[in-house]
């Protein structure tokens, strides 16, 4: 009989995680429950994937404002800095600059406009246009920026970030000067002092300061990446990847997450028998083509997964083949055709025209995206993906 259905993807139901619960156990128990209610077989390459903010909320993975003050004070020994390209978010980043703020006596704010780096606008490219300024080449101080421009609330929330975060700084104690421009080293006419805030673009706004001057330069990757009296840290990412978890607290992103998933296969298998993929995943890697907003706010899509997830997807484009090739067949000869084409497929189909307009990214961020669009950010309930199929294709 022929195969109707492809690649399947689920969200599981799973109890709500504290602090402190195996999820280990928890994931294991809620793949084998679920399948047996739904009368799933698992597979070879079957992948389960669970959410980082709950396995971060099993490993009790926390920092207060005053775990985050302690940290950037020990880092730096100045009482201003520059803080350069925050992202636009009450969520990400407001609970981190009131911990940060409280560090300093002053604090020059730099923000990259008209958006920030994952696309939270302050104005548009148009309004750009009709003032005459140039986002490449021109700095400017918060009474030039709103001379240029009289609205600047979010498009979607209605907050003015740039009242919104001054406001958040001069409660923390700190005074407040606040410039935008989209070169890092614009900061350093004010303080040679810089917390670079970028997620994505970090590297090269650390490399562009340390080579310009700046005495000091973390990025927040360098913030909460060890224990601060006890609280919460990620090693390897600091304070990315971070969510508020209270008006006080952040939740930090999950640590050694390659070990938790290689424990997770593990038991698996020994349940099933079955060599299932495992991975966790935050943001998935996509842009909204209407709101513009680029939901990548993570610094990683995936932190941890099995050995089975790495590398990139090695597909011949269908249509390509019927198109071109094969435009002479139909029915069961097309059918033949392509699925021969397929079993034969080269290892290595880079450059191939047979290949072109399939996804050259990475297996864990497709699938990554996939997961994250599949369990939601609200109440949904359901932080573990179970996918069956995906590694399949139109010959099995």
């Amino acid at each position: 009989m022929d195969r109707y259905v492809g690649t399947v993807v689920r969200g599981l139901r799973a109890p709500i995680i504290s602090n402190g619960d195996n999820i280990v156990d928890i994931t294991v128990d809620t793949v084998l429950k679920a399948s047996e209610a739904e009368g799933l077989i698992l597979r070879d390459r079957d992948i389960v994937a669970i959410t980082e903010s709950v396995v971060a909320r099993a490993q009790g993975n926390y920092a207060s404002i005053d775990n985050i003050a302690n940290d950037v004070k020990q880092k730096f020994d100045s009482d201003t800095v520059g803080l350069i390209f925050p992202i636009l978010s009450r969520n990400r980043f407001a609970i981190c600059l009131r911990g940060i703020s409280k560090a300093f006596k002053k604090v020059y704010l730099m923000f990259s406009y008209p958006s920030d780096e994952v696309g939270n606008s302050f104005i548009d490219y148009d309004m750009l246009d009709t003032a005459g300024v140039n986002p490449w080449t021109d700095t400017l101080t918060e009474s030039e920026f709103r001379k240029h421009f009289n609205n600047t609330c979010h498009e979607f929330t209605g907050v003015d970030y740039i009242e919104y975060y001054s406001q958040l700084i001069k409660d923390s104690g700190a005074e407040v000067e606040v410039i935008f421009s989209n070169n890092p080293t614009s900061i350093l006419k004010y303080t040679d002092c810089i917390l670079t805030c970028d997620i994505h673009t970090r590297h090269r706004s650390k490399r562009l300061l340390k080579a310009a001057g700046a005495k000091k330069v973390y990025g927040l990757d360098d913030i909460m990446n060890t224990s601060s009296n006890g609280s919460g840290y990620n090693q390897d990412y600091g304070l990315l990847g971070s969510n508020k978890s209270t008006e006080n607290t952040v939740k930090l992103f999950p640590r050694n997450c390659t070990e938790l998933v290689m424990n997770i296969q593990e038991k698996l298998k020994e349940a099933t028998g079955r060599n299932i993929e495992v991975m966790v995943y935050g943001d998935g890697a996509f842009k909204d083509p209407v709101g513009k907003i680029w939901e990548l706010a993570d610094p990683v899509v995936s932190p941890g997964y099995t050995e089975g997830l790495i590398g990139t997807p090695n597909e011949l484009k269908l249509k390509y083949l019927a198109d071109n090739q094969f435009a002479s067949l139909k029915g069961e000869e097309l059918k033949v055709a392509i699925t021969n084409s397929i079993v034969n497929k080269s290892n290595d189909l880079k450059n191939s025209m047979e290949s072109q307009g399939t996804t050259p990214r990475r297996l864990t961020d497709l699938i990554g995206s996939l997961c994250d669009l599949t369990s939601g950010s609200g109440d949904k309930g359901t932080p573990i993906i179970l996918i069956q199929g995906y590694f399949d294709n139109y010959s099995v």
